[in-house]
């Protein structure tokens, strides 16, 4: 992170609200989010509300440099909802600073495209883009709800110690109701395609294992799926999709404010190589930024007019979505020496 801006002369009457802010979120990040350590990566997707939007003015600086120390704590992090305005995702590059690098699609143009981006993120210092980038079209499908997806998936390959990973991230059609039949379309359509390019890339026959380095495909994004019981969730899992260890866990609510939505998922094939689940869970920054004792602070400063807006005000700040981000182990030098080993 870069913080020497804040030394700039346009901080001057907020500097002090947005290093309390910047302080507290750190201190919430080390308690909830370990700092990153060598042999891992760690993977993270959060829908930033019309991220490039201008509703309420457009995000503050406190906002932008939260958005930024929050990213900061991943190595890769899929961003969605990047709208066409490049402004704010440029402002948390700089905060980010020059070991971060960023790609994102064109504007969605489609019906129920609603003009959006999808981006990946990530820290060159622990991650290396392997040139892969694509959005995937569905082959033809023989379906009345679905002719192709509203908002293309995107998918890009990166390489992180010794595992490759091609993650491809979505934000799926909302609709109407917890099954809306469009929805469950896409994730089944997506899902089955991406299972199909998931045997391509991993090589699963040990004769090819020995010539090519198997690359573990990560779907992750917004499902807006309501539970874990629904047809969207059930339309994801037989296309061999399975959900991190840790997020399986009872105690682990959803990632909407609320936390009772589970619309952000982090699922990966369910073969893999090279590499291992660890940890994986959801930050709550409302828990330490923008919280309900600091609304008082927004209505003097004139940023809302009543108490009464906060709480829809800082989703523009912040976001409706909360950070939902999965550990993975990367390091196989032990494994690949005893390998060679003739005994």
């Amino acid at each position: 992170m870069y913080y020497g801006g804040l030394r700039d002369k346009r901080f001057d009457a907020s500097r002090d609200h947005i290093v309390g802010s910047l302080l507290r979120l750190r201190k919430g990040l080390n308690s909830s989010v370990p700092e990153k350590r060598p042999g891992s990566v760690r993977l993270a997707t959060w829908n930033i509300r019309e991220f490039g939007g201008r509703k309420h003015g457009g995000r503050t600086d406190e906002a932008l440099y939260c958005i930024a120390e929050i990213i900061s704590r991943f190595d890769i992090v899929a961003v969605q909802e990047v709208r066409p305005d490049l402004y704010a995702l440029d402002r948390v590059m700089g905060l980010l600073g020059r070991d971060w690098d960023r790609i994102f699609t064109d504007v969605s143009y489609a019906k129920s495209g609603n003009q959006e981006r999808l981006a990946f993120l990530w820290d060159r210092r622990n991650v290396r883009f392997t040139g892969l980038a694509g959005e995937l079209v569905l082959p033809e499908v023989e379906s009345k709800e679905l002719a192709q997806i509203a908002r293309t998936p995107f998918i890009c390959g990166f390489q992180a110690g010794w595992a490759k990973f091609n993650l491809c991230t979505v934000h799926m059609y909302f609709g109407e109701g917890a099954n809306d039949e469009r929805r469950v379309a896409e994730i089944a359509e997506t899902g089955k395609l991406l299972s199909k390019k998931a045997k391509d890339y991993i090589k699963l026959d040990e004769e090819n294992r020995r010539i090519y380095s198997p690359e573990n495909l990560v779907l992750l994004g917004d499902f807006n799926i309501f539970k874990k019981s629904d047809k969207t969730f059930d339309a994801l899992a037989k296309s061999g999709f399975v959900l991190p260890k840790e997020l399986m866990k009872d105690e682990l609510s959803g990632s909407n404010v609320a936390r009772n939505k589970f619309y952000d998922q982090i699922v990966f094939f369910k073969e893999v190589r090279d590499i291992e689940n660890t940890k994986a869970g959801i930050f709550d920054f409302y828990e330490h930024i923008y919280r309900d004792e600091d609304a008082a602070r927004f209505v003097e400063t004139k940023h809302i007019a009543d108490k009464a807006k906060f709480k829809d005000w800082r989703t523009y700040q912040m976001s409706d979505h909360l950070v939902m981000w999965a550990e993975f182990t990367v390091d196989k030098a032990d494994d690949y020496l005893k390998g060679l080993r003739k005994v």
